[in-house]
């Protein structure tokens, strides 16, 4: 009877620890980290995640974690990544999604950017790879030159949009997937409508940017296009202010006087003729299908309009553009902006 009780006991008593164990194993014991994310980087070991687990605060301790771990074969397959922690999960599949590399890929959502520079700075934030490894892919010919660019037209391959990559992924790989939707942007359609303008894609991208630093009206776009697009066909300069802007990096300029306009830049429109080099920033895809569907028109010239915030006045004549400037200007002045 006694040894039927300490039998029971010793059940009751190994019953107990493995329900403990099955609870610390597979109940709830995460804590969520300040952003969420841990970030596992490339060429990390084991005592390197276990140093982030313990630092970021993610379990109380390493009691189930380690042992775990070993038994699922983890120490060997460390994967870099970001991963997504949330409060309450179990250490079995903190463990698990860590060895299945099951990590939460970053969104990069591209809308209008400037430089190459800030391109650059854009995405080292977001991935692995740093900025100084995308800006030297940009300023590199040589990394360029498998996709017929260079370091004045790489912008043109980034098409604004959404996408999805996972977080330590290589820059040059990031941008050979970049260029596969570059690829499917220009469809036949879309590069029938550049060859029917006279233009390569790069070209309709490059003009399609400096419409965008323009305006950011829609039903504006087709009719700056049109300006540009006429002049290009006569042979005049662009004239463009914001390639002026572009040239000296300088953005926050109101007024462009006539001292800027001599700037020595191959991007000063008003110094050399054509399009500039390369796009002055990313355009949007509405606007890049504006320049390739402009308006038909014999406008030569347009100036932001002094009676209708945002737009623009539109002219075919010199002797027009200056009335409707010198009304502008005068706008400028009354309102003290220099």
């Amino acid at each position: 009877m006694k040894n039927r009780k300490t039998i029971l006991y010793s059940l009751a008593v190994a019953g107990i620890i493995i329900l403990f164990l099955l609870f610390k194993i597979f109940g709830p014991a995460t804590s969520s980290p300040e952003g969420k994310y841990v970030y596992i980087k490339t060429g990390s070991n084991y005592e390197d995640v276990k140093k982030i687990i313990t630092e970021k605060h993610i379990l109380s301790s390493l009691f189930v974690f380690d042992p775990l771990s070993k038994w699922l074969k983890y120490p060997g397959m460390v994967k870099p990544g970001r991963y997504e922690i949330t409060d309450g999960m179990s250490v079995f599949n903190l463990v698990r999604m860590l060895r299945n590399g099951k990590q939460s890929p970053v969104r990069l959502v591209i809308n209008k950017i400037r430089t190459k520079e800030d391109i650059a700075s854009f995405i080292g934030k977001r991935f692995e790879c740093d900025s100084l490894s995308v800006i030297t892919f940009f300023n590199s010919n040589d990394s360029l030159k498998a996709y017929n660019l260079d370091t004045n037209s790489v912008v043109s391959s980034i098409i604004p949009n959404t996408y999805t990559y996972n977080w330590n992924i290589t820059f040059p790989k990031l941008f050979q997937k970049l260029y596969a939707e570059y690829n499917k942007f220009w469809n036949s359609k879309r590069k029938e409508e550049a060859a029917s303008l006279g233009l390569t894609p790069a070209q309709v991208y490059t003009l399609a940017s400096i419409v965008e630093e323009e305006t950011v009206k829609e039903d504006d776009k087709p009719l700056i296009a049109s300006v540009y697009l006429n002049r290009l066909s006569k042979g005049m300069k662009l004239g463009a202010d914001p390639t002026v802007k572009f040239a000296l990096k300088n953005f926050a300029l109101k007024r462009i006087y006539e001292k800027y306009l001599f700037y020595d830049s191959p991007y000063n429109t008003y110094k050399y003729p054509g399009l500039p080099p390369g796009p002055i920033c990313t355009p949007s895809v509405l606007t890049i299908d504006a320049c390739l569907q402009p308006a038909k028109t014999n406008y030569l010239y347009f100036v932001a309009s002094a009676e209708r915030p945002g737009y623009h006045d539109f002219s075919a004549t010199y002797e027009e553009h200056i009335k409707l400037a010198k009304k502008y200007q005068e706008k400028l002045d009354s309102l003290n902006i220099h």
